[in-house]
């Protein structure tokens, strides 16, 4: 209540005032109330402010592109903090959030990551409120990231990718399986896909990433040869690239891609077989065989080239041999 109050003076003046003195004006509003504590007692007052001002931040991010998966995630974080903390955002400080991360973590056993993406969601939601000039200052701005040990995440052999091969008993789980490693996509990319959307000539189809932004993806031969013997044995009007096996034939979905890749890995005792992992395996091969960093960026569609730093996972014994080229 007392920075929505001192925001209010700060609207109201600003037009009246130049820089210099508008800072002063905000040093002195800021000591003044120091030492006054307002309090609102109207419990749905505070709920009805925050839920506007969270409805506002989704529908800008919503407008930056961002998922409706993302923002689920946004919606579901923020208010699961706002509820607990119970204050009008205005008046949330850096020892309200700190001490829900830390409870948080406590009650649920999160790890660090989980914890440093909540704070980051937090980040972004104060970061707006302040730029739209809803709240003075972001209170999780003097909450540092959350440092994390680098986990080094498996990807899959070829030994695992033959073993994998040889267990698909139906054609489309092995065009499935050749599309993921050949073109590292992607699942939610995956199950967007047409049979229009490939182009079979130049072993190329386009997909819709996050975003909405657009690129172009590579298969190789063998991934060819696979998704057209999978395609003339469908006799479905579905326009989709791949769909249930048992009728009506529906476009699959990722969940089924999912559970499918699972039930394929537990046949196989492979452990943890998953859409992503096909992805990491195929930044993995592709750095470690020399593709330039700049150029698996570009393939898997990556904004930052961190990103796809962190997929990839460089093979120790090419380190010792480069080693050995450049050094020793």
């Amino acid at each position: 209540m007392k920075t929505k109050i001192i925001s209010k003076i700060q609207n109201q003046m600003k037009p009246f005032l130049n820089q210099g003195q508008y800072l002063k004006l905000t040093n002195s509003l800021l000591n003044s109330f120091k030492d006054i504590e307002i309090l609102d007692n109207n419990n749905d007052s505070n709920e009805s402010d925050n839920n506007k001002l969270l409805t506002s931040f989704l529908s800008a991010k919503q407008v930056e592109g961002r998922s409706e998966k993302t923002l689920i995630y946004y919606k579901s974080t923020l208010e699961k903090m706002l509820e607990k903390i119970n204050k009008q955002v205005y008046n949330i400080t850096t020892d309200d959030i700190r001490k829900y991360l830390y409870e948080h973590k406590q009650e649920k056993n999160s790890s660090k990551i989980t914890i440093d993406n909540i704070r980051r969601i937090f980040s972004s939601f104060f970061s707006w409120l302040e730029d739209e000039d809803y709240i003075l200052k972001n209170p999780v701005r003097r909450i540092h990231r959350v440092k994390t040990g680098r986990v080094v995440k498996e990807v899959l052999t070829d030994e695992n990718l033959e073993i994998l091969r040889d267990q698909c008993k139906d054609i489309r789980d092995l065009a499935l399986i050749e599309i993921l490693i050949s073109t590292g996509i992607r699942v939610g990319e995956l199950v967007k896909l047409n049979i229009d959307d490939i182009d079979f000539y130049e072993r190329e189809c386009v997909v819709f990433g996050k975003g909405e932004s657009e690129r172009i993806v590579y298969f190789d031969a063998r991934t060819k040869i696979h998704l057209i013997e999978y395609l003339e044995s469908r006799n479905d009007e579905n326009p989709a690239l791949f769909v249930s096996l048992n009728k009506p034939n529906k476009r699959l979905g990722i969940s089924g891609v999912e559970t499918r890749l699972r039930e394929l890995g537990k046949k196989c005792n492979i452990p943890k077989v998953h859409p992503h992992k096909f992805r990491r395996t195929l930044a993995t091969n592709a750095i470690d065989k020399g593709m330039p960093i700049e150029q698996v960026q570009k393939l898997l569609g990556h904004v930052q080239i961190d990103t796809t730093m962190q997929y990839a996972m460089v093979n120790q014994s090419n380190v010792k041999i480069a080693h050995r080229k450049f050094i020793s």
